[in-house]
């Protein structure tokens, strides 16, 4: 089974409650951005990603709007299920951005990324990156995927939820950026079952078409809705 979870801002006790050590060696982990476990670079963080390589299960994970994005560089990509993917040691992979990978004869889209909202109070290079939020060659190369595979996944999975949702659960009319945008572009023509997301720290279906994820570790086909659907209104 494929497994999702969200921000875990480098908590290893978070992948040792029940719900995660349940999880079986054909089992895969994915973590929808905030991982945190790359931040310092030093011994022990090393010593830390090597315990997480060797868990029983694949773990995999987004970037999100807090990683060391430097540090994440220095990983070469590398081909992993149909897509590229970033080696951290033993089955721990971070997911590149616009990739589609197929596991478990399901294709998974999926785009990390966000913007911090604190970006003032912290320090470029240290504790922030520009990184956070994506190039121009990311969004084309998610582009180039998605005709690839013809305009249609399975699941969607991103670290930030298109702008119409993220207005949706928060009843926000804050300005948006180009990540949000272009994540709106792809509900637009894209044909999938379900969207999930991480980002805002809540456990909650914003409707069958899209969930929000933060502690849960919820299995991808649990949604509601199982048939394909193609989103082409305002509304999630």
């Amino acid at each position: 089974m494929i497994y999702v979870t969200a921000d875990l801002h480098g908590d290893a006790d978070r992948l040792k409650e029940a719900a995660v050590k349940r999880l079986k060696r054909q089992d895969t982990l994915i973590v929808l951005g905030d991982f945190g476990f790359l931040w310092r670079g030093d011994k022990e963080e090393q010593k830390l990603l090597k315990w997480l390589g060797k868990r029983p299960y694949t773990l995999l994970f987004l970037d999100g709007a807090h990683e060391n994005y430097d540090l994440l560089r220095d990983y070469p990509a590398e081909p992993y299920a149909g897509g590229r993917a970033r080696h951290i040691s033993g089955r721990l992979y971070h997911l590149l951005r616009g990739e589609v990978y197929t596991i478990e004869n399901k294709k998974l889209l999926c785009f990390g990324g966000g913007e911090s909202e604190d970006r003032l109070d912290r320090e470029e290079g240290e504790t922030w990156w520009r990184s956070e939020l994506p190039a121009a060659d990311e969004l084309d190369n998610c582009r180039e995927k998605l005709g690839e595979n013809g305009g249609r996944v399975d699941y969607i999975l991103t670290h930030t939820p298109p702008y119409r949702l993220r207005r949706f659960l928060l009843g926000e009319a804050a300005e948006t950026n180009r990540l949000e945008t272009f994540l709106d572009e792809v509900a637009d023509q894209m044909e999938y079952r379900c969207w999930y997301f991480g980002r805002y720290h809540l456990d909650r279906a914003v409707s069958s078409r899209a969930v929000a994820v933060y502690r849960k570790v919820l299995p991808l086909w649990a949604e509601p809705q199982k048939k394909l659907f193609r989103r082409d209104g305002r509304q999630p």
